[in-house]
């Protein structure tokens, strides 16, 4: 899937080329990044070309704003009913996700050349359909396979396109930084324009600089999760059927797991403990933990190397002054106005 990131990669650097070329050098980083991390998990997911894979995108991200306008009452009897007209209109875009994404599905079964889409996730997904065929208690439905994919759509361009849109603002707003990125690139990937993703894997500098982006700015902001039966904690008893949400945040920013450095952006952390010296081994969960992890993790570390090696490379980032620094949670935490940076060629 490599060659799908580059190739979105290169098509929005020409893209900001020409704007920067037409003496337009503010630009609304955030946008840019969604726009690219949605076109390249279209292809990754479902092999799709830029129209459909855009009808789909912008859909999912209307049904996304949709249901977070609606759905704010999680437990609240009856919560479905506040908020009628959103809820319908939720419903009637959700119908149209799944009726395009089951075409597309009919579509391949439907095909005589598998081996076009083999790589993508919807060819593993039905690849593993027909060599369990017979054992139907196993293989899965075209409604799983339309939610399997509409999961995976999700997590896999919000994650990534936020964890680089903060990565570039915390860049632009530390240049010294955004110099040791460049240098590092330069000693160890050397020529992008052959990029070897082999040697992706030794930028450390990058890696720690990740990580501290996704502690101060997880893309996932909390996580849910319900209690099977009565639980103990300390002197705390939790029933069974609590909903309980972990305030990933918070745990993140906590001078107490931190040291009093918490709210800074110190890369270095990361140098020498992939916990960030976390005085908690639970204290940072960018990605969850355990059976419940985020699937797309690998993923998102590739294509975040990939887009930052490629952009770094090619361009300078400082903040706009026009920037208003407002993150907004939104089922993940995004910036409330956009991310508008002066980009200039290198």
């Amino acid at each position: 899937m490599a060659s799908m990131m580059v190739d979105s990669t290169k098509k929005m650097i020409n893209r900001w080329n020409f704007q920067i070329n037409s003496d337009h050098l503010e630009l609304d980083i955030e946008s840019e990044i969604v726009a690219s991390a949605g076109e390249i998990i279209a292809r990754a997911s479902f092999g799709m070309d830029d129209e459909n894979g855009k009808i789909v995108f912008d859909q999912l991200r209307t049904l996304q704003m949709t249901l977070f306008k609606t759905n704010r009452y999680v437990g609240v009897p009856f919560g479905k009913f506040f908020n009628l007209k959103k809820t319908l209109e939720a419903k009637k875009i959700g119908e149209e996700v799944d009726k395009l994404l089951l075409s597309i599905i009919e579509s391949r079964m439907n095909s005589n050349d598998k081996k076009q889409h083999e790589q993508d996730l919807l060819g593993h997904l039905l690849k593993e359909n027909n060599e369990i065929d017979g054992q139907t208690n196993k293989a899965l439905t075209k409604k799983e396979l339309v939610d399997e994919c509409k999961t995976f759509f999700f997590g896999g361009y919000e994650t990534t396109s936020l964890s680089i849109t903060w990565t570039l603002l915390l860049l632009a707003l530390h240049q010294d930084w955004q110099n040791q990125l460049r240098d590092e690139i330069k000693q160890v990937v050397g020529n992008i324009e052959e990029l070897d993703i082999n040697l992706l894997a030794d930028l450390k500098k990058m890696k720690w600089v990740m990580n501290e982006a996704l502690r101060l700015y997880p893309p996932s902001p909390n996580v849910q999760r319900q209690t099977m039966e009565d639980i103990q904690v300390d002197n705390v008893k939790v029933p069974k059927g609590t909903n309980i949400w972990i305030d990933v945040v918070a745990m993140h920013h906590d001078v107490t797991l931190w040291g009093n450095d918490a709210n800074k952006f110190k890369p270095e952390r990361f140098m020498n403990d992939a916990n960030g010296e976390c005085k908690h081994k639970m204290g940072y969960l960018p990605f969850g933990f355990g059976g419940r992890a985020c699937v797309g993790r690998n993923l998102t570390f590739m294509e975040y190397k990939i887009v930052l090696t490629l952009l770094l490379s090619k361009f300078r980032f400082k903040l706009s002054p026009s920037y208003y620094h407002s993150p907004t949670i939104m089922l993940s935490l995004r910036p409330s106005y956009g991310l508008p940076l002066i980009v200039q060629p290198l």
